[in-house]
C-alpha cells in the first residue's frame, strides 16, 4: 500500500512505521490516523512481518491531535473539534488498533509524545527513548479530560498516584525522569534509537510467531483477571501456542540437538 502521511519499511520480519508529518511534529490529522490503522492492518495481513516499530521523522514522536484541522467554535460550543468524532472520540480507533495487534509492538520515542501522541506510544507493548524524548499529558491545558486511551494505558505503566501526578500537573518529563517512572522500558542514546529498538524487535521476532501471539493476548487479558481466571487464561494460550506443529517439534529438537532452532511460524 501506498501512503502519503507515514513512512513504512520492512527489515526482514520486522516492520518500521515512521509517522511522517515532520512540519507538524507528526501531529495526528485524520489522514495519518487512517494510514497508521491501515499500517496496523498490514503488518497483522503478513506472516512475514512479526513485529512493528512505530516510530516519527524528523524532531517529534507524535505532537497529538491536530486541533488546527478541525471546525471552529461558535457561540456555546466547545473548542474546535477535530473531523470525525464517534463514541470512542477522534483517537480512540488508533488507540484500539494499536493495542489490538496480536503482534509486539515497539514505540521509539525519538522527540515530543504530547496528550493523544503520548497515548500513540502507551499503546505499544514497549517503549524506547533517549534524551531527547518528551512526554507530557497536556490535556488539562485544552480543558479536556484524558482521552486516546490515557486513562487506560498510563495508570496501568506507572500505577494510579503516578498517573494522577502526570495528568494533573501536566508537567513535562524528560527521557531520563520517564525511564525511573516506567513509560519508558529502555534508554538509549538518541543516535542509537532505532538500532536498539530494531536490536529488541529481532529478539522478538526469533521465538515462535503463534508463541508470542499467544504470550501478548494473556498478558493484556490477565491485567483484568483474578489468579483462578488468570490460570484458565494461561491454560488456553497453552493450547493457541502449539497450533504450530512445526515450531513445538522444532523447539524440542533443537533443544535436543544443542542448536539454534528455526521457528516458521507453521
Amino acid at each position: 500500500m501506498d501512503y502519503e502521511h507515514l513512512m513504512f519499511e520492512r527489515h526482514g520480519a520486522v516492520a518500521v512505521v515512521t509517522l511522517s508529518r515532520p512540519e507538524k511534529l507528526n501531529a495526528l490529522n485524520a489522514g495519518l490516523q487512517d494510514e497508521t490503522r491501515a499500517a496496523c492492518a498490514e503488518i497483522e495481513a503478513d506472516d512475514d512481518l512479526r513485529v512493528a516499530i512505530f516510530t516519527g521523522a524528523g524532531r517529534g514522536f507524535c505532537a497529538g491531535a491536530d486541533l488546527t484541522s478541525g471546525r471552529a467554535p461558535s457561540g456555546d460550543d466547545l473548542p474546535p473539534q477535530p473531523e470525525r468524532m464517534d463514541e470512542y472520540g477522534w483517537v480512540g480507533r488508533q488507540a484500539l488498533a494499536l493495542y489490538g495487534m496480536t503482534k509486539p509492538t515497539i514505540a521509539a520515542v525519538n522527540g515530543v509524545a504530547v496528550g493523544a501522541g503520548m497515548s500513540f506510544a502507551l499503546a505499544c507493548d514497549l517503549r524506547i527513548g533517549s534524551e531527547l524524548t518528551r512526554f507530557k499529558t497536556v490535556f488539562l491545558e485544552r480543558s479536556l479530560s484524558p482521552d486516546s486511551g490515557m486513562s487506560f494505558f498510563l495508570p496501568r505503566i506507572v500505577g494510579y498516584s503516578r498517573a494522577v501526578d502526570l495528568i494533573m500537573t501536566s508537567r513535562n518529563v524528560g527521557g531520563e525522569e520517564a525511564y525511573r517512572l516506567g513509560l519508558l522500558d529502555r534508554f538509549v542514546a538518541s543516535d542509537r534509537l532505532l538500532d536498539e529498538a530494531l536490536a529488541v524487535a529481532n529478539e522478538m521476532a526469533f521465538w515462535p510467531p503463534m508463541a508470542v501471539r499467544s504470550a501478548k493476548r494473556v498478558i493484556q487479558r490477565n491485567l483484568q483477571h483474578d489468579l483462578e481466571t488468570a490460570l484458565r487464561e494461561e491454560y488456553n494460550g497453552l493450547s493457541y501456542a502449539r497450533r504450530a506443529p512445526h515450531d513445538v517439534s522444532e523447539s524440542i529438537a533443537s533443544f535436543r540437538e544443542q542448536r539454534t532452532p528455526n521457528f516458521t511460524g507453521t
